[in-house]
Formats: structure tokens, C-alpha cells, sequence
């Protein structure tokens, strides 16, 4: 029995020892390890109700769309871009204000809109669609570079047909027919044989050969 009870103390020392050397570095470990789970839950919980927030806010501007008051879109759609910039939501807001703006006369603001979500946005379809918007604006105030500018950029495959077509839009307006042939027909290219858009854009290819 004496021997057992040194055996046992022997073992009791040991682990005194052990505790007073990694003792206060266990706890530290467990007490991180602890944190960090309730850390992944506590944001993992607000990002949750980001989107949830996000999404209501998102509700109340498509209803606010179908009274084409451009104020209250363009102050729905605010709260939006402010508080839920890197949401899908703030940006397709953007778009629904550029657009009830732009119905409204308020070019500057369909423009900022645009602009807001060219730089915001992380889905490259969304840009590829701005900028098509924003240089079919620049066209009608006669900004040619800047148009060009926007439609040069790279882009989707899918969207290779609208860009060349509203490139030669610009070429043609700015008086630079050869360039503008060249746009359409790359349009063409791009384009499926048969529909109503591509008829389109075969007709203003015709016109610029006829008038060559």
C-alpha cells in the first residue's frame, strides 16, 4: 500500500509540474479555440441578418418601381447602395434608380447610378450590362471617346454582338463610316442569323455600304 501511495504521489507531483509549465498556456489555447467558434457564429448570425435586411429593403424598392416616382426610388435604392454596398441587391437597386432617373429627365443621377454600379458590383454580367448603358448615354451627348472608351473594355463573350453593334452606333454618329462597317459586321458575326435584333443590325450595315 506505501508503495502505491508513493506510485500515486509520484504521479500528483508530475502533474503539478506539467500544470505549472503549460497550465496557464492550455487555458490560453482552449479560451482562443472557444472564442473563435462563437466569433464564426456571431458574424456568420449578422451576416445572416445582412442579407435578411438587405432583402426587405430590396421587397419595398420593386414596390416602389411600379409607382415610377424617381425620388422615392432613388431614396429606397440609397439605403441600399449605403448600408449593403457589397450585396446583389444594392446593385440591381442601382439599376432600377439609374433607370426610373434616366424616364424621369435626371440624367446626372441615372448616370451616377451607373457609374455606382460599375464600380461596386463584383458580377462581371452586371458590368458588361452598365456599360452598354452608359455608352449608349455618352452617344446621345455626343461624348464619342468616352463611349468608345466603355465599349472597348473587355467583356463577356455573350455580350460581343451588343458592343460591336453600339460600337458602330458611335463610329457611324461621329462620322467614321469605314470603322462603323467594320463594327457591324462584326456584330453580324456575333449575332444568330434570324431574329429581329440582327435584321436590325443588318439594315444599318446595308445603309453604310449603299452610301459608300
Amino acid at each position: 500500500m506505501a508503495t502505491y501511495d508513493l506510485e500515486e504521489q509520484e504521479k500528483i507531483d508530475g502533474l503539478k509540474s506539467w500544470w505549472e509549465t503549460y497550465g496557464t498556456l492550455l487555458i490560453v489555447v482552449i479560451a482562443t479555440f472557444i472564442a473563435s467558434i462563437g466569433g464564426v457564429k456571431a458574424w456568420n448570425y449578422y451576416q445572416q441578418q445582412q442579407i435578411e435586411q438587405a432583402a426587405e429593403l430590396y421587397s419595398s424598392l420593386l414596390q416602389l418601381e411600379a409607382s415610377e416616382d424617381s425620388k422615392k426610388i432613388s431614396d429606397a435604392a440609397h439605403l441600399l447602395m449605403e448600408g449593403f454596398p457589397s450585396s446583389g441587391y444594392a446593385s440591381r437597386a442601382a439599376l432600377i434608380s439609374a433607370r426610373a432617373s434616366f424616364d424621369s429627365g435626371d440624367v446626372q443621377n441615372a448616370r451616377s447610378k451607373l457609374q455606382w454600379t460599375l464600380d461596386n458590383t463584383k458580377e462581371d454580367e452586371l458590368k458588361d450590362l452598365v456599360r452598354l448603358r452608359l455608352a449608349g448615354m455618352l452617344l446621345d451627348e455626343r461624348k464619342y471617346d468616352d463611349a468608345l472608351r466603355l465599349l472597348d473594355a473587355k467583356h463577356g463573350e455573350s455580350f460581343d454582338g451588343l458592343y460591336a453593334d453600339l460600337k458602330g452606333d458611335v463610329l457611324n454618329t461621329a462620322g467614321k463610316i469605314a470603322e462603323a462597317r467594320v463594327a457591324y459586321q462584326m456584330a453580324l458575326d456575333k449575332m444568330g442569323k434570324k431574329g429581329t435584333y440582327y435584321n436590325i443590325v443588318q439594315m444599318k450595315f446595308d445603309a453604310l455600304v449603299e452610301a459608300k
